[in-house]
């Protein structure tokens, strides 16, 4: 098992991508247990290709992206950015992430000039123990080897302390929708991480997390047996600049969930107590047989 710091010093190589044309790039992707790419690796691959397409004064405020397909870790990634537009004060850009002639995620990206306006906040974090009182995720992970496999990419790059308890290996009986985590990645910032890059690497940590509200509003776990779950769309907005390798806040929620789907938000705050960025994304959540279903009804199974 690596270190958390060698993790995440694989995840700063795998998101520099390669540019192998004016506005197409080269990407491969870390190893993962499920056989599938995990999606805030080709989000935020798909950022960092758009970022180097437009002026080194500008970078992104927001980003609206589509999971299309799931990617294989072992077949190498193309991303083709398209220049949307290129004004006096902002750039839009489309990328698309293609394996084998097909889209596998498609994002776009708004960029901005650094500029004074006006600012205000409606939402305060909440009052939360400090991330130094709380259990951290290191520990789980060390603990089963079974879990070390399951999440070894990416988890163990980060350390992850719920305010709530943690569900890698069984539920919160409590059932609400709403949780507090503190964030924070192991090891230092890859030196070609510029301001999108670090906006992008937020967009890689939060794609773990984001949807646990709703497998704690119904009961379920990572280890849940029959649970499916699949990013669907993301929504993000920065509003400052931001560094995962110190201790970031998510106030999170789950909203709503049906049809198999479940919509989860962050709320990140950094250790000034400033909103630093809103994330939302939908996803699909499933237990994938009825035996499963059965299993965690508070009824129990049902006679046919």
């Amino acid at each position: 098992m690596p270190t958390g710091a060698e993790a995440f010093a694989l995840i700063g190589r795998v998101l520099d991508v390669e540019r192998t044309g004016e506005t197409t790039f080269a990407a491969q992707s870390h190893p993962h247990v499920n056989r599938r790419i995990y999606g805030g690796q080709v989000l935020a691959q798909s950022l960092i290709a758009a970022g180097r397409t437009v002026a080194s004064d500008r970078y992104v405020h927001s980003l609206h992206g589509y999971f299309l397909r799931p990617g294989d870790p072992d077949v190498p990634l193309e991303l083709a950015v398209e220049v949307l537009h290129d004004g006096r004060s902002f750039s839009a850009r489309r990328t698309h992430a293609v394996q084998d002639g097909v889209p596998i995620l498609s994002l776009i990206a708004s960029f901005q000039e650094d500029q004074e306006g006006f600012e205000h906040a409606i939402e305060v974090p909440p009052d939360v123990p400090a991330p130094e009182e709380l259990p951290s995720s290191d520990d789980v992970f060390r603990s089963d080897p079974a879990i070390i496999r399951r999440y070894l990419a990416p988890k163990t790059a980060f350390d992850i302390r719920s305010v709530e308890p943690q569900i890698y290996l069984g539920p919160d009986p409590s059932g609400s929708p709403v949780q507090a985590t503190w964030v924070r990645a192991h090891g230092e910032l890859p030196a070609w991480a510029d301001r999108s890059a670090r906006a992008a690497l937020l967009a890689y940590a939060c794609d773990q997390v984001v949807l646990e509200p709703v497998l704690r509003a119904h009961g379920m776990s990572w280890s849940t047996p029959g649970l499916s779950v699949a990013s669907l769309d993301h929504a993000m907005w920065w509003r400052r600049d931001v560094d995962v390798t110190q201790w970031l806040l998510f106030v999170q929620a789950s909203p709503t969930a049906s049809g198999g789907r479940g919509l989860g938000t962050i709320r990140v705050y950094d250790g000034e107590s400033r909103l630093v960025a809103t994330i939302a994304q939908e996803g699909m959540v499933r237990l994938r047989d009825a035996a499963a279903r059965a299993a965690r009804s508070p009824q129990g199974p049902t006679e046919p």
